[in-house]
């Protein structure tokens, strides 16, 4: 491919756009033409540059990302989407595969895994431009490959990829700790010295697990705030 593939990061966290940003820029084939830190931001540059591909992050300040993958998927049909993620609740899951999102990786991020994603993106992109039609044989590959990038519907019982023990034993101590009136992953990640990504990502599993749940809190000013509570049952 002569033409690089433009790419739109959407992610509230700064230093983490900045960090896709890099990893992007490291990637041969690939240069980002854009960032948004909310829904708002992301819809306006998705009219202006229309990008090949989206990095889309699921907790926006004024939206939820994957309620934007109708919006590309409906607006925008040569755009497509690769989420990143510390979102692990089988509606948000289901939701990427419905709506026919190209991968979906798991914070924490590593390069690698990455690279990776990309890299399979580009080699998509070559093959569809390659030639008119497909073979049935090259069909059934690319169905397949679409179908196992990285995310199931239903996960194992045991800790997934990317859950330490260690780290997750020390995140239930605080967990254990917790008050009434809940936590937010901004308040774990200053007492437990972990990034707010990080928290976040943790929280959510224990989520899963039925161990906290969440609830967003509508303040007097600002935006809603997701916080949790430790599970009673």
């Amino acid at each position: 491919m002569s033409k690089p593939i433009e790419v739109l990061i959407v992610e509230d966290d700064i230093r983490i756009a900045e960090i896709h940003r890099r990893f992007t820029e490291k990637v041969e084939g690939f240069s980002v033409i854009a960032t948004a830190t909310t829904g708002e931001q992301a819809r306006e540059w998705l009219e202006v540059v229309g990008p090949q591909l989206v990095l889309l992050d699921v907790y926006l300040p004024d939206m939820r990302g994957i309620d934007l993958v109708p919006v590309i998927r409906q607006n925008f049909q040569h755009t497509d989407v690769i989420m990143i993620t510390a979102a692990s609740e089988v509606e948000v899951v289901r939701k990427a595969l419905h709506g026919g999102v190209f991968d979906y990786i798991v914070k924490p991020l590593t390069f690698d895994r990455f690279r990776a994603s990309l890299e399979k993106y580009r080699s998509h992109l070559q093959r569809l431009e390659e030639t008119e039609t497909l073979s049935a044989q090259q069909i059934e590959e690319l169905w397949k490959k679409e179908q196992s990038l990285s995310f199931q519907e239903e996960e194992e019982e045991d800790i997934p990829k990317g859950i330490d023990p260690l780290t997750l034993d020390r995140i239930l101590r605080f967990v254990a700790q917790m008050e009434d009136k809940g936590m937010t992953a901004e308040m774990l990640s200053k007492e437990s010295g972990v990034s707010r990504s990080t928290a976040r990502r943790y929280l959510e599993y224990l989520i899963s697990q039925k161990k906290i749940y969440a609830e967003l809190i509508y303040g007097n000013v600002g935006r809603p705030e997701r916080r949790y509570f430790r599970s009673h049952s």
